[in-house]
């Protein structure tokens, strides 16, 4: 008989023996933030690879833009009624990038208010979209994603598509000047299209706490079926990084220079979302 394939089912048995050893025998460590690599890597990475490599088919440029070591905060935007552009980037930055670099996103406060998710976010090593959190991380060394669109963007209607929505005040620039890391603007084409969201149940929406309760094509009309994702094409596109070197001390305190440079990267991403559509040859291929 001949030897399994390098991937093959006895690789990944022996892979899986080695996790189930090292988590009986406590050999894994988790973070302040309660980010469990160990976890991250060996389970919940490999749940959300088919949906990267065989669903979305995800195509990535420019990753080399993302430092292979120190602190970088990535800004994106954000849609899909649903925010499975988040996960995307992060399968993109371990897979893909010659470090493996691991993401820590900044979630909504809503994120961690929910039953199972939240404590699966914090394991994903997500926390909360607040300065301090952002600050500790990226002195760390570690890559922060950032998303300032926030609802707004990924709830938007879908005859808004691939519009940026508002940045907010700029708080990711300050925490990015603070700590003197790269800011590298990330334009994300495919996620508009999985959950096309035509109208909004406010009423049902406060009545559950949450931002929206969309209606699409397919849900609720289809139930459960419908929250299965379109199967749409994918592009993620790493920009330039933007330095944060440079400028006097209090930099971080000037709103004018927060608010020039808040406007660069929104624009850098919008410009660029604008240049991948045009290149795009089908939303589904």
């Amino acid at each position: 008989m001949g030897e399994a394939a390098p991937g093959g089912w006895e690789d990944k048995a022996a892979r899986g023996l080695a996790f189930l050893r090292r988590r009986l025998n406590g050999e894994y460590e988790v973070d302040e933030f309660g980010f469990d690599p160990d976890l991250n890597d060996s389970v919940l990475m490999n749940v959300l690879r088919p949906l990267y490599e065989k669903y979305f088919r995800v195509e990535v440029s420019g990753i080399e833009n993302v430092p292979a070591d120190g602190g970088a905060l990535i800004v994106a935007n954000h849609s899909g009624t649903v925010p499975v552009d988040a996960l995307m980037t992060q399968v993109a930055l371990l897979d893909h990038h010659p470090a493996r670099r691991h993401l820590r996103m900044l979630a909504a406060d809503l994120v961690f208010t929910l039953p199972f998710v939240g404590e699966l976010s914090r394991k994903m090593g997500h926390t909360l979209a607040c300065n301090p959190d952002a600050e500790r991380l990226l002195r760390g060394g570690e890559v922060v994603a950032v998303f300032p669109e926030g609802f707004k963007g990924v709830g938007k209607p879908f005859s808004q598509r691939y519009r940026l929505q508002r940045f907010g005040r700029g708080g990711f620039v300050s925490a990015a000047l603070r700590t003197g890391v790269p800011i590298v603007p990330v334009s994300i084409v495919g996620a508009e299209e999985i959950y096309p969201k035509l109208a909004d149940l406010k009423p049902l929406a406060r009545l559950l706490g949450l931002p929206y309760f969309p209606i699409t094509p397919t849900f609720p009309l289809l139930g459960p079926l419908g929250l299965v994702p379109l199967p749409t094409k994918w592009h993620i596109a790493f920009g330039e990084p933007i330095p944060t070197t440079g400028y006097e001390p209090g930099a971080a305190d000037d709103p004018m220079l927060v608010f020039d440079l808040t406007d660069r990267v929104r624009e850098t991403i919008q410009d660029t979302l604008y240049q991948l559509l045009l290149q795009r040859r089908s939303v589904f291929f």
